[in-house]
């Protein structure tokens, strides 16, 4: 979840603070005079809550009379279709305000369908470090979509020299005084005096820069329609619903496994997914939960490890994720498996409260050689089993079962092993 509306008051205090805007006695103004500049966030993938957040903004913006909104963008891209950005891109254009995009702070991206958006803005800047370009195929009345728009992107100056941008602004606040300068806006600044008799450029007194954002809910929304972020619900929500599976009954790895996937769900949906590669990740844990049953990391352990990279690498289209998440799924889902969760099952199964020890003395059917492992058929249930190697049990011969220890059967032959179950039961009598 991204900073709370408070922090982004305090950023945009940090942003303007070369324009020293001085505070204001709240109750000497007169909010009813005051003329307003709308700044509004534009973060991660441009997505339908992101769309209909800007349009509210634009429409609460014209409706206040504001002298202009400015879109603060950093964005990798839109997940929304052409019909929809479309209209969106028309609402900015058509607006009856100014329309002002920055793409900063330094560091900051402004590519495919968010590109777009910078086009058609009425005046538009660009932090040095920050980044236009790799334009998505969208008819756009003001800009035509070359080979080198697509598969380029272009940096501070090289932007404004190629006519993407208009002007290259270090800070938000000298933007805002850009589009002074321009005659975009009508004056807003004033002159002051430094101590040290400097002159610099401030925000007059009846000029209010207001910040927005999206509101909490609306932004985990938006959180969760990354792909990073999507990815790795999805690989949370599998691994607890396999592990509350194994464990028995519904508890917390239940409820963490099926809130993880409702909001995995809702991003997977948003985003550009290959329907073969979720269904990979999702055979993935039925390969692993094979092996888990038995006990022993075999065969299916490693189909399951095969299908979750391919899955993991192929999973998104359109979309791209780095190479961090990747890692951290691919290899924390292995180790929870392999490790994490066959210590977990064998505790859970390992306590008195599951009332197993009845078990020892009975007697099971072999359905595999048993040499030390292998598979016993004891009330119409198959189980994991270990004998001693000095006794191997064949397939077809009786079992007894002398132990247990987690979801593993310690079992013996009926004849012949090491210590005879029927003579250590004479001698505890005795």
């Amino acid at each position: 979840m991204r900073f709370l509306v408070a922090l982004g008051v305090i950023f945009g205090a940090l942003v303007l603070s070369p324009i020293l805007v001085e505070p204001l006695d709240a109750a000497e103004a007169d909010s009813s005079s005051r003329r307003i500049v709308a700044v509004i966030e534009v973060s991660g993938l441009i997505d339908p809550i992101e769309i209909s957040y800007i349009e509210s903004q634009l429409e609460q913006a014209q409706s206040n009379g504001a002298l202009a909104i400015v879109l603060q963008i950093n964005s990798p891209g839109s997940t929304v279709g052409e019909t929809r950005l479309k209209k969106l891109l028309e609402n900015l254009e058509n607006s009856i305000i100014p329309v002002g995009v920055w793409i900063g702070q330094s560091g900051a991206t402004a590519q495919g369908g968010s590109a777009h958006i910078v086009s058609v803005a009425g005046f538009s800047g660009i932090a040095p470090g920050s980044k236009i370009g790799r334009y998505s195929e969208v008819e756009n009345s003001l800009l035509s979509v070359t080979a080198e728009l697509r598969n380029r992107r272009w940096k501070g100056e090289e932007a404004v020299d190629f006519g993407l941008v208009d002007v290259v602004s270090p800070t938000l606040g000298e933007f805002l005084l850009a589009l002074e300068d321009e005659k975009i806006i009508p004056k807003i600044s004033v002159e002051i005096e430094r101590a040290d008799g400097l002159i610099q450029r401030g925000v007059a007194d009846d000029v209010s820069i207001t910040f927005s954002k999206l509101s909490l809910i609306d932004q985990l929304f938006h959180t969760v329609a990354s792909p990073a972020v999507a990815y790795l619900l999805l690989l949370i929500g599998l691994s607890m619903i396999l592990l509350d599976f194994f464990t028995g009954g519904i508890g917390v790895a239940g409820g963490v496994g099926a809130v993880s996937l409702m909001l995995s769900s809702y991003g997977l949906g948003i985003l550009d997914v290959r329907i073969w590669a979720l269904i990979a990740l999702v055979a993935s844990m039925f390969g692993f939960s094979v092996d888990l049953q038995t006990g022993i990391p075999r065969f299916w352990t490693f189909a399951g490890s095969v299908l979750l990279v391919i899955g993991s690498l192929f999973l998104f289209g359109a979309h791209t994720t780095s190479w961090v998440p990747l890692v951290c799924g691919i290899g924390l889902t292995i180790f929870f498996i392999l490790s994490g969760m066959p210590a977990l099952i064998r505790t859970r199964y390992g306590t008195s409260t599951l009332g197993r020890e009845w078990m020892i003395g009975e007697m099971g059917v072999a359905v595999t050689d048993i040499t030390p492992d292998g598979i016993i058929l004891f009330r119409d249930a198959q189980w994991r089993a270990r004998v001693n190697r000095l006794t191997p049990i064949e397939n077809g011969e009786t079992a007894r079962i002398v132990g247990i220890e987690g979801v593993i059967l310690e079992v013996e032959p009926e004849d012949g092993a090491a210590i005879d179950y029927r003579e250590m039961r004479k001698t505890d009598q005795s």
